[in-house]
């Protein structure tokens, strides 16, 4: 039941090809099966300055761009890949909204993230917390997958594919309503990010009604 339930969110979910681009971060590098799909059927991958590097060297795969501010990067591998390196200097925005916007320019709409989570807390709350920006300011189709499941940024009402006891958390952004179907336990406009974790799917669907953006989680399986 769990490899399946794992399975079953992976078919709609984890493969790269659906994505314009695929951007691998500077976190802890994908494990999980459904992460590591997003990464090898990737159309277009581009990397987070240091994770190019460990890409490469490490997992023997060569990414189409490598954007970021390169300061993590030693001189002679910045030398030997300058074709594919995209040195963006400017310190208002971090290494993945550098990679998206230069994903953005080349036509990307919907776009994976990968490796973002990991290494420091602050570091991934920050960049969990950007796809509702993405969303809301950059108009993009976002999903984030970790070693454990997805985020996805929503506006609106939503139909999400699940399973039963698929563990479900909403982080609400900016809603007044938020109603659920489907569920476990009713949602409501949460006003603090730990109120709406830790919910459940009670079937192979659920539905969310918000008039505002929030995050969803939904782990890849059944809980134990």
């Amino acid at each position: 039941m769990e490899a399946n339930s794992a399975n079953n969110i992976g078919q709609t979910t984890s493969g790269g090809g659906k994505f314009d681009a695929v951007i691998l971060c500077d976190g802890d590098f994908p494990s999980h099966p459904n992460a590591l799909a997003v990464l090898r059927n990737a159309k277009y991958l581009c990397c987070c300055d240091g994770a190019g590097m460990r890409c490469m060297e490490d997992h023997g795969i060569t990414p189409d761009a490598i954007v970021g501010d390169g300061d993590s990067l030693p001189t002679e591998f910045k030398q030997r890949h300058k074709d594919i390196l995209h040195m963006i200097s400017e310190q208002e925005f971090n290494d993945m909204t550098k990679a998206t916007r230069f994903c953005m320019s080349r036509g990307a709409k919907r776009i994976a993230y990968l490796g973002a989570t990991g290494k420091r807390e602050d570091h991934s709350m920050g960049n969990i917390a950007l796809l509702a920006y993405y969303l809301d300011t950059l108009h993009i189709d976002s999903t984030m997958f970790t070693d454990h499941g997805l985020f996805t940024p929503v506006s609106g009402s939503h139909v999400f594919r699940s399973f039963i006891r698929q563990q479900v958390s909403i982080f609400n952004i900016s809603c007044s309503k938020l109603t659920s179907d489907g569920l476990r336990w009713q949602c409501f406009p949460y006003k603090q990010l730990w109120q709406g974790t830790l919910n459940e799917a009670e079937g192979d669907s659920f539905t969310l009604h918000g008039d505002g953006t929030y995050i969803v989680f939904q782990t890849y399986e059944t809980k134990k």
